[in-house]
């Protein structure tokens, strides 16, 4: 099954399912961004919404892209109205954006199915104006070096999405290359991640200012 395939048969219940790292990540994201003021931003599959609306609070314009059309539905429900621009769009291929009209990226649990990780971390540049910030918030590559990855359960029994390990040092490596400056970088535990290893990683980038 592909990954998009996937994605929109998840749609059906993602909201409902038990899952500690979509909600570790709403509130990282939350915590993270709450003080944010930007005219526009580029949310990269922002799935059934779950941040969504944060960002339409911060931005006076907000650009909600993913490739799974149920998954934008769900979305697209809850915030019917409004700054939220939604959009079909496979972020492995040249996003449709302008050069340099994007305050702020926002990126959530997407990034282990991408194969070409520079890719989207050049786009991040071209798209951004010069000051302007690219958030990530992933699974963090510990737990995909113990087989974690994104997975459901439906009537039609687990399916486990197709995934692809970046490790922490091609995170840095993809920001140096396309000249992102890395402000910050942190582990997250979920409350019930007892002696474990992280479950997301999270960095802010910034373009350049010139």
């Amino acid at each position: 099954m592909s990954i998009q395939d996937a994605y929109n048969r998840w749609s059906a219940t993602y909201d409902l399912d038990r899952n500690l790292t979509r909600d570790l990540d709403e509130a990282v994201t939350r915590q993270t961004l709450a003080n944010l003021r930007c005219q526009s931003i580029l949310e990269l599959a922002g799935g059934t919404g779950k941040n969504t609306g944060l960002l339409a609070e911060l931005g006076q314009r907000v650009y909600a892209l993913d490739f799974s059309e149920g998954m934008l539905n769900k979305a697209k429900a809850k915030l019917p109205s409004g700054n939220v621009i939604f959009g079909v769009a496979d972020i492995s291929a040249p996003w449709p954006c302008k050069n340099q009209s994007i305050d702020l990226i926002v990126c959530n649990l997407v990034l282990e199915h991408i194969a070409d990780l520079p890719f989207v971390f050049a786009e991040a540049f071209r798209t951004l104006i010069h000051g302007g910030r690219f958030f990530i918030c992933e699974l963090h590559p510990f737990r995909q070096y113990q087989g974690t990855q994104a997975q459901f359960q439906d009537q039609q029994g687990r399916t486990e999405i197709p995934a692809f390990v970046h490790h922490l040092s091609d995170y840095i490596h993809a920001a140096n290359t396309n000249s992102l400056t890395l402000e910050s970088l942190n582990e997250w535990w979920h409350e019930d991640d007892r002696d474990k290893p992280p479950r997301l990683l999270s960095l802010m980038l910034m373009k350049s200012r010139r």
